[in-house]
């Protein structure tokens, strides 16, 4: 693809990204769940910056995974950054309408976020695909521990929000698990746990604003 091609492309998705007019190509995960108990004004508050901090982590996603693609060498990498580029914007898509449902808000520093996380999807690029790749199957196996506390946080009769990020949770399982196969790197130490401070900034954060 011309690079002019692809700038325009990642200004586009930039810009829905940001401005929380993602597109889902799967089925919203609680469409069927019609039947929840009404939650309590704290339930609701808790459950709303709960999927607020989701969908700052799907932003964080699509910049990371656009960044990525954009800069990997083989065309298999490419495929599979694009690939799960769709999938995250489901769950982008996702969390934006459970927050409407909550009467809620996306983050205010959604530009932010995004752009951070695009300069992370570049340097990892640029170490080359293994090390691209292992910072893929890294930030999957720290969001995959994420969702799996937000399970065991939310309202236990917050259905909706449970069974999207249940999808969400297998979703980032199977992301880790093809970039493991396409011959990801471990990633060293010292990033683990800068990414790890990095998320728990993020998550304090955005859980409020």
């Amino acid at each position: 693809m011309p690079n002019i091609d692809r700038i325009v492309l990642s200004f586009d998705r930039a810009l829905r990204t940001v401005s929380a007019q993602a597109r889902s190509s799967r089925p919203y995960p609680a469409a069927a769940i019609t039947n929840e108990d009404k939650l309590s004004e704290q339930e609701r508050k808790h459950s709303a910056g709960l999927m607020r901090v989701n969908h700052v982590g799907e932003i964080c996603a699509q910049a990371l995974y656009d960044a990525q693609s954009a800069f990997s060498h083989k065309e298999e990498v490419t495929r599979q950054l694009q690939h799960s580029c769709i999938e995250e914007e489901d769950h982008l898509a996702w969390t934006a309408t459970r927050l409407k449902e909550l009467n809620s808000h996306t983050s205010f520093m959604n530009p932010l976020w995004y752009a951070g996380a695009y300069t992370c999807g570049i340097i990892a690029a640029k170490c080359g695909d293994a090390a691209s790749l292992g910072f893929v199957v890294e930030t999957e196996r720290q969001v995959e521990a994420h969702l799996a506390g937000h399970l065991n946080s939310l309202p236990a009769h917050d259905a909706r929000s449970r069974a999207i990020v249940e999808q969400m949770r297998v979703d980032e399982v199977a992301h880790g698990a093809a970039a493991q196969e396409l011959g990801a790197s471990e990633t060293p130490q010292p990033v683990r746990i800068a990414m790890k401070l990095m998320a728990k900034v993020m998550t304090s954060t955005a859980y409020y604003i």
